[in-house]
């Protein structure tokens, strides 16, 4: 059992650049990049929310940097997915691998998003910011990692197209800002955020809810 913010904040890094360096090898695989092409989109997947975050607080040098852990969750990430995905399509079939391939994308995009939330919105209170600031950041942390991982992978970033993504993630800051206001934050209300962040991302997923779109008028004629 964690018992403490510090631990609870290592661990939701580990796990949050595990997944999200998964989601980020995917992403690799299925544009055909190489095996060091596969390792760096795990790398800015799993590190890149986490360096944004760092370099708004003043931390240097960043913790994803500097931390063997992160780097070696990253690089497992990325090992992993470029062993294991040939033996995943062979099994599955090429059409069904690549539809499994997106759907996985999208679950561990879900975690990461999640994850990361809590954490950067842990790390910025941690350091003193103030309400509006750490939720912020807790966004900013759980979108940063996809959104460099989709601009290198030269596709539109989740955030600015798919399903609620975005605001998820700014729900599970907010959330752990106000717990801790309240004094009430700590491993299992915290992992509840997580949990929460989780679930309406999925759901967003799998019942196409969207922020609201510009009217667009029909085709000229």
């Amino acid at each position: 059992m964690l018992t403490d913010t510090d631990s609870l904040q290592t661990v939701l890094d580990v796990c949050g650049v595990f997944v999200f360096g998964l989601s980020g090898a995917l992403v690799a695989v299925r544009r055909g990049l190489d095996l060091f092409g596969v390792l760096v989109l795990a790398w800015v997947a799993g590190l890149g929310g986490g360096i944004i975050r760092d370099l708004f607080l003043g931390v240097t040098p960043p913790v994803a940097v500097s931390d063997w852990r992160l780097l070696t969750a990253a690089v497992l990430a990325g090992g992993v997915v470029f062993v294991a995905h040939g033996l995943w399509e062979e099994s599955s079939g090429s059409g069904a691998g690549r539809r499994h391939l997106t759907r996985a994308v999208r679950l561990l995009d879900a975690a990461g998003l999640a994850l990361f939330a809590v954490s950067g919105a842990l790390v910025a209170l941690s350091r003193d910011a103030g309400p509006l600031a750490a939720t912020l950041i807790g966004g900013i942390t759980a979108v940063g990692g996809g959104v460099l991982r989709d601009v290198l992978a030269r596709q539109v970033p989740e955030v600015l197209q798919r399903e609620l993504y975005a605001l998820p993630a700014l729900a599970g800051a907010g959330l752990v800002v106000l717990l801790h206001h309240l004094d009430a934050l700590g491993p299992v209300t915290a992992w509840g955020a997580v949990v929460l962040v989780f679930v309406i991302r999925v759901l967003a997923v799998a019942l196409d809810l969207n922020a609201p779109r510009a009217l667009r008028s029909g085709p000229s004629d």
